[in-house]
């Protein structure tokens, strides 16, 4: 009656086997190490690299326990790792003064950074320990505000385009078409060239409100609507080229989200070179091709007033210059920068348009030949002629940006443009830095309350139910090894409030055991024999146990798909924890009791606890 076919224990011992491998990753800890990076295009960091890294370090009578070599995307990376803090802070030094002879231009980046002490044995079988978050890791956070200006601006820029280029293509003569603040006035000089005008664009545009007004002009301005979507669009752009800066550091599980209508909130856990963090997230770099307005008389550009439609830029290479407002190109059209050299091997960025940029660039060109053009990189909101040319040729999808000085801004350069163009420039309105010794003891914290959470309950029902009680708690530890084991195959991001829904998932599992064992001893009180009341009472329990973790788990998955942040990272756990629990206090808990009593044929009694039968 209470015997188990083969195959389900080999299940049960499969379960236990993977619970054991991808947990025992989590008690090895971390050691300190630093990380070797390429500082120039030119210069890659290959396995060859690990020779000159060890050679330093002899140099300077250090050891490390373990240099390794990682690829992290298209970068490589040395790692090497040591015993203590001290001696991470002294290798650093050490190896930037020994791997970068010229200390202006150096040719490696060395960081800090953290290393996992698993075994290669576990990390052959791809068992690694979970991620920390930043309350448990210590690393950076930034609240990073986007400037809802600078996206409208983009915006109007492009509508302000765009209605000039479908007037032209209808032949609908204007009068002129200028911008004022977030609205296009049209000019007309006949009221049907107008009422024409106002149905091409109706037509065509569908997000914006067209108003007569009564001297000749046609007043463009968008949808409410429209505004929100911009705003909403331009941020959630903003997010996307952030993940692709964040990927070129390297850093494992960041945190980037939108916080409110216009802030983005970047979270990087084991970061502990902030400034080198600070400097790629921190910057905030669209690029724009530009013509140069050459009504102004060079060598006059302070002086003269600027023209409509034009601006003056006086930070740069070739700067003073005065530009005109309207981009040839913007950044949303490159395809990949990479850092090179130009004809003079001096350092510079080679850049490849899209199909799109590439068409616009040669229309732009190909009747300008011998006028100039000038890059410009916005940063903060504030623009920096990179350079400024004159149009040789028809361009195409490729062109350099040449005299950036130094390799390693080249490489910078290509990171941000390669990474995409922002939609609207972003300000670092809050920094906040955690740092280990707080993760530490977060974590030591949380460990102590999930230990001394499992600890009493484990003495509870082991007292008041006996041998059953010990089954229990011995199918609330397999769910535990379960559920970290998942974590840590999933690769997931553990954080406090993923600390918290371990412990809550202790207290729901253990009521499924506590559920099954009242249940036998229902049975026992009907007077039904041992086996009978076990396999009764597991049976009986079951649509129990199976309602009650179901709508638990459809308020877990609420959480999930409504909440954010924290809340996602407990509902994570949480769910992933209901699905454990059910396998373990009812397949585990059913084998256990199966193999301690089912191998005896005539059972007289069960060790439960006290059956108090009712009295007739």
């Amino acid at each position: 009656m209470n015997r188990y076919p083969l195959w389900k224990y080999i299940i049960i011992v499969a379960a236990l086997l993977f619970g054991v491998i991808y947990t025992l990753p989590n008690f090895f800890g971390e050691s300190p190490a630093v990380q070797i990076s390429s500082g120039k295009a030119t210069l890659k960091v290959t396995h060859e690299t690990m020779g000159p890294v060890e050679e330093a370090l002899k140099k300077g009578n250090m050891k490390a326990e373990a240099i390794l070599f990682e690829q992290l995307g298209t970068q490589g990376t040395v790692r090497a790792r040591f015993p203590d803090t001290d001696t991470q802070f002294k290798a650093k030094a050490l190896l930037e003064k020994e791997l970068n002879p010229d200390s202006n231009d150096p040719s490696y980046i060395v960081s800090f950074n953290l290393l996992p002490n698993t075994p290669k044995w576990l990390q052959t079988l791809h068992a690694f320990p979970m991620y920390l978050g930043l309350d448990l890791r210590g690393g950076v956070h930034f609240l990073m505000q986007v400037d809802s200006r600078g996206v409208m601006n983009k915006r109007m820029q492009g509508l302000q385009s765009s209605v000039r280029t479908m007037l032209r293509e209808k032949n609908v003569r204007h009068a002129g078409i200028a911008r004022t603040g977030d609205k296009i006035e049209i000019n007309f000089r006949e009221p049907e060239t107008r009422a024409t005008a106002k149905n091409v664009l109706a037509d065509q545009l569908s997000d914006v409100l067209l108003t007569d007004t009564g001297d000749m002009k046609l007043v463009v301005t968008l949808k409410p609507e429209a505004l929100k979507t911009t705003l909403d669009d331009g941020v959630k752009q903003n997010i996307t080229t952030l993940s692709k800066r964040v990927n070129e550091l390297g850093v494992a599980e960041p945190v980037i989200q939108q916080q409110g209508a216009d802030r983005i909130v970047v979270e990087l856990p084991g970061v502990q070179d902030v400034s080198r963090a600070k400097d790629i997230i921190g910057r905030t770099a669209t690029l724009e091709v530009r013509m140069v307005d050459e009504a102004v008389t060079p060598g006059t550009e302070l002086t003269s007033d600027v023209p409509f439609g034009s601006e003056l830029f006086k930070v740069g290479r070739g700067a003073p210059v005065v530009l005109y407002k309207e981009p040839v190109i913007t950044g949303d059209y490159i395809s990949s920068a990479a850092a090179s050299f130009d004809q003079n091997q001096q350092p510079a960025v080679s850049i490849d348009l899209s199909g799109d940029g590439g068409r616009k660039m040669r229309e732009a060109t190909k009747n300008k030949i011998g006028k100039n053009m000038a890059i410009v990189l916005f940063e903060k909101g504030k623009g920096e002629v990179l350079t400024v040319a004159t149009i040789r040729d028809e361009l195409g999808s490729r062109f350099q940006i040449t005299g950036m000085g130094t390799a390693e801004r080249a490489n910078d350069l290509a990171l941000l443009l390669r990474a995409g163009s922002l939609a609207a420039p972003m300000e670092i309105i809050e920094e906040r830095t955690i740092g280990p010794q707080l993760g530490a003891e977060n974590i030591k914290k949380g460990f102590d309350s999930v230990m001394y959470g499992f600890a009493l309950i484990a003495a509870f029902m082991v007292i008041y139910y006996m041998l059953f009680g010990f089954f229990s708690v011995f199918a609330l530890a397999v769910n535990l090894l379960l559920l970290i084991a998942i974590l840590s195959s999933m690769q997931a991001t553990l954080t406090l409030p993923g600390m918290a829904a371990i412990a809550f998932t202790l207290g729901m599992a253990i009521d499924a055991n506590v559920l099954i064992n009242e249940r036998i001893r229902e049975e026992l009180r009907a007077g039904n024999s041992p086996h009978a009341a076990i396999a009764a009472g597991f049976e009986r329990a079951w649509a129990t146990i199976l309602d009650s973790n179901v709508t638990t788990l459809i308020a877990g998955i609420a959480l999930l798909v409504f909440g954010s942040g924290p809340i996602r990272g407990f509902a994570v756990v949480h769910c992933l924890g209901i699905v454990t629990s059910i396998f373990s206090s009812v397949f585990v808990s059913r084998g256990i009791v199966n193999l301690w009593y089912g191998r005896k044929k005539k059972l007289e009694s069960v060790s439960i606890g006290t059956v108090w039968k009712p009295t007739t």
